[in-house]
């Protein structure tokens, strides 16, 4: 490679941006327990995992929230979820119902007219 590709190529490495790291939740509760642990000082962590205070401050926000949802939670069973295939074939039965439905109230009206209110005095 020549001296002149080298610096092109070094020049447009400069401008990236570095990727962006996306931490597991499993990572980030590690970390979160190592900060805690104080066995390390927080910013000796945060620098060996290219981490910013401001991320410590978001993984301690995020474990404090998991963990009053977990705890708030009621005991007993939990609400069922339907699959989403089951949800959408019970959607379209009810919306072909609503329109059976339909229909047959506007054939009762007309049969209430044709009898004269629902009366079958003439």
């Amino acid at each position: 490679m020549s001296q002149e590709s080298k610096k092109r190529e070094e020049i447009q490495r400069v401008g990236e941006r570095p990727s962006r790291r996306v931490l597991t939740a499993e990572k980030k509760y590690q970390i979160f327990l190592e900060v805690q642990r104080q066995e390390k000082s927080a910013a000796e962590i945060l620098r060996r995992e290219g981490l910013y205070s401001t991320d410590l401050a978001r993984i301690r926000n995020q474990v404090k929230e998991g963990a009053l949802e977990r705890l708030s939670a009621r005991p007993g069973r939990k609400a069922a979820t339907v699959p989403e295939e089951q949800y959408e074939s019970l959607k379209k039965e009810l919306e072909e119902k609503e329109r059976v439905l339909a229909e047959l109230s506007v054939e009762l009206a007309v049969l209430r007219k044709k009898t004269n209110g629902g009366t079958w005095e003439r």
